[in-house]
């Protein structure tokens, strides 16, 4: 079946800020279908909106992170973050953080394209290398591989499953040089 590609948009505060209720519930449904994205269950759309509000919104408004979301069929179907607040000595360098796929929306290329949309604000704003990390085994690994990302290794128990409390996964870290 064919879908129509998602229309990107780099996301200001005031725009994410209009944009809450339904970055919140991308990030729900996200967690709720098993996505490491930093949450355990449970999660409810309150502590969704609470990430987006006190974590995300002061740092796109600051101007130190990068947020797009991509819709479909009049819905947010997918977000990525890009991080350009780095220490001193480390200017050329950004960090993927938060790459989300609604899981309606998913097996559509849209985390492929909004990966795309990264790596070419990352080489507009002069940064050469791109540090990401992901639950090792996860199906966003072979993506990143696949767009140029290498691996540097995997640390063990790196983090709780969103599901199994006492699970722990494993985190690979990945980097791109553009």
């Amino acid at each position: 079946m064919s879908h129509p590609s998602p229309e990107l948009t780099l996301l200001s505060a005031q725009d994410a800020a209009a944009d809450l209720p339904e970055l919140a519930s991308l990030l729900h449904a996200c967690v709720q279908g098993g996505a490491s994205v930093s949450f355990v269950l449970p999660y409810s759309e309150e502590d969704a909106q609470a990430y987006w509000r006190g974590k995300v919104l002061p740092a796109v408004a600051g101007g130190a992170l990068k947020l797009w979301v991509a819709r479909q069929d009049g819905r947010v179907a997918g977000s990525v973050q890009l991080d350009t607040d780095t220490p001193p000595n480390q200017p050329h360098r950004a960090e993927v953080r938060k790459l989300l796929v609604h899981p309606d929306f998913r097996r559509r290329g849209i985390a492929r394209r909004l990966m795309r949309e990264v790596d070419a604000m990352a080489a507009r704003l002069g940064r050469s290398l791109i540090t990401l990390d992901t639950r090792t085994g996860d199906s966003a690994e072979p993506l990143y591989a696949s767009l140029g990302y290498q691996t540097v290794g995997v640390i063990p128990g790196f983090s709780r499953d969103p599901f199994d409390a006492a699970k722990v996964d494993g985190t690979t870290i990945m980097y791109k040089q553009l």
